[in-house]
């Protein structure tokens, strides 16, 4: 590959998640102390720290080759980069995120009407003044610096526009949601002329493929147990899986060996129909990627 590529990794709330999700692909990222460039275990990748609100400009910008950001900072700067792929994560849970419009609880506000000529407060403050004027709304959106929701309370605001995945940070500030704008979910990028470089895509390309794989692996299981010839049929018609277990004969013997992978959240299910059917020594196993 003509040059490192070098790769954005987000700062804040989504850096350990992501330093994670890279490991289980197959890649060691290590941050020094206040370094903003972290150590990777690849000489065809440099790493560096950059706040995701951030992280489309500088991708647009050339001095990130690619990085990874939310749909939400690449509809916010309106960046033209190109996008390589979804990535479904978070610091709390594998669901897409939402921005929310919020209002007190006893607010008489019940719809976007009805905050004409109101004040919004929101860190998403170009996206948000774009949606209301596209549906001519007028409205007065102020930058909030943090804390957003306690702006309605202290009466800074009449509304907010705040990120939310479980919505109790917003539920235990007394308001109520009345509208969604957008659901938003991280997304790895590149820059339009490094995408049209054949070395540097195709390494964006491997990131990509195996950081998917890592994602899919994570809502999987392996399942492995010996299973009594004659009831082979009935266990393997209990076993979901990508496409069929693997079924081997054990060493002289009138059992099998049956091996699958499947969905994390029926394990609990499945494991009590396949005791009860005569399936033995079951082993779970978690998986690191499914490519």
């Amino acid at each position: 590959m003509s040059g490192t590529l070098k790769l954005g990794i987000p700062k804040g709330s989504l850096q350990d998640s992501t330093i994670a999700l890279f490991k289980r692909a197959g890649w060691k990222i290590n941050v020094n102390g206040r370094s903003y460039f972290p150590d990777i275990d690849d000489d065809t990748i440099e790493c560096a720290l950059c706040r995701a609100q951030e992280m489309s400009i500088n991708v647009e910008n050339g001095t990130l080759d690619a990085g990874l950001t939310g749909k939400d900072w690449i509809a916010e700067n309106k960046s033209e980069i190109h996008v390589v792929t979804d990535l479904v994560y978070s610091k709390v849970s594998a669901k897409p995120a939402r921005w929310v419009l919020a209002v007190a609880y006893d607010s008489p506000v019940k719809k976007l009407e009805d905050l004409q000529g109101k004040t919004i407060s929101t860190e998403l403050v170009g996206f948000t003044k774009r949606y209301f004027a596209e549906r001519g709304i007028d409205v007065k959106v102020d930058f909030s610096w943090g804390a957003t929701e306690a702006k309605v309370v202290s009466g800074l605001a009449d509304a907010i526009v705040e990120i939310t995945e479980t919505e109790s940070t917003i539920k235990a500030h007394g308001l109520r949601i009345i509208h969604e704008l957008m659901q938003t979910h991280t997304q790895l990028i590149a820059n339009v002329d490094v995408w049209k470089n054949p070395a540097k895509r195709e390494k964006i390309e491997q990131i990509a493929q195996l950081l998917k794989g890592a994602l899919l692996a994570g809502k999987m299981v392996g399942l492995k147990m010996n299973v009594p010839e004659s009831g082979i049929e009935k266990i393997v018609s209990l076993l979901p899986s990508l496409h069929a277990p693997t079924v081997a004969h054990l060493y002289q013997s009138d059992w099998l060996s049956v091996e699958t992978v499947i969905d994390s959240g029926t394990v609990r299910d499945i494991i009590p129909e396949l005791l009860k059917h005569g399936a033995e020594g079951i082993i779970e196993y978690p998986l690191n990627k499914i490519v």
